[in-house]
């Protein structure tokens, strides 16, 4: 995911605003402490303009 949104140049701070979830919750998820729920997967796949199957694959 943190590919995704760095291809994007965009902050943590704002695909958190742009998803209407906290910058600490995508923190996590990027660092996988946080497993996000389909619902939130879907959020951030379409912000960050990607299939939602897309983001785990690039997990380092």
């Amino acid at each position: 995911m943190r590919r995704y949104r760095e291809q994007k140049s965009i902050s943590q701070e704002e695909l958190a605003f742009d998803t209407d979830l906290h910058r600490t919750y995508v923190n996590g998820i990027e660092r996988g402490v946080r497993n996000p729920t389909v619902l939130i997967v879907g959020k951030l796949a379409v912000v960050l303009g990607v299939e939602p199957r897309k983001l785990p694959e690039l997990e380092d």
